[in-house]
């Protein structure tokens, strides 16, 4: 089965997920790379000039071939990938989905210190930085429940410890019974 990291941008799901893939010996991929290669363009120009809708259209099809592509990938999905609802059923039908959660200070101060994210990651909402990730967190909260069958607090613990229990989650769903 594939494993499916969601959760908001700066939550580790990259980091994570490249331990835990390296730990169990599977691919890495990060949807949101995929994305950009195929498109040519960064995802910040491709709201700029497509908008939000024609984003999340390429977003789904970028999970779909990665779900029909893949069957024992560590997959880092981009933040609002949880917002259609036949993304979270794709990522279900095919493997599970873990959050990776954060409070918004800790998010706030992971974006500031993140240049590749200041460049290439759009500003969803006119506010500023922090009043969007506290609005967005709280927008999508039933969401990535929803979603999730684990969840992982990352604000407070170190990234390796994080990914070795998701590695055990995952070891203890795959054992035969």
């Amino acid at each position: 089965m594939n494993l499916y990291l969601i959760g908001y941008r700066c939550t580790g799901k990259s980091t994570i997920g490249r331990r835990i893939a390296e730990a169990m010996g599977r691919p890495f991929i990060d949807a949101d790379d995929v994305l950009e290669k195929r498109t040519g363009r960064s995802i910040r120009e491709i709201f700029a000039t497509d908008g939000e809708a024609r984003f999340r259209d390429l977003e789904s099809e970028c999970l779909a071939e990665i779900a029909g592509t893949h069957r024992c990938a560590i997959v880092a999905t981009g933040g609002g990938v949880i917002l259609r609802p036949e993304n979270v059923q794709r990522m279900k039908n095919s493997g599970c989905v873990v959050l990776l959660e954060a409070d918004a200070e800790t998010i706030h101060e992971r974006l500031a210190a993140d240049g590749r994210t200041v460049g290439q990651r759009p500003r969803l909402t006119g506010k500023n930085s922090r009043e969007e990730i506290q609005e967005l967190l709280a927008a999508r909260a039933s969401f990535y429940a929803a979603a999730a069958e684990a969840r992982y607090n990352t604000a407070v613990r170190p990234a390796a410890e994080v990914a070795a229990e998701i590695v055990l989650h995952l070891q203890s769903k795959e054992r035969p019974r």
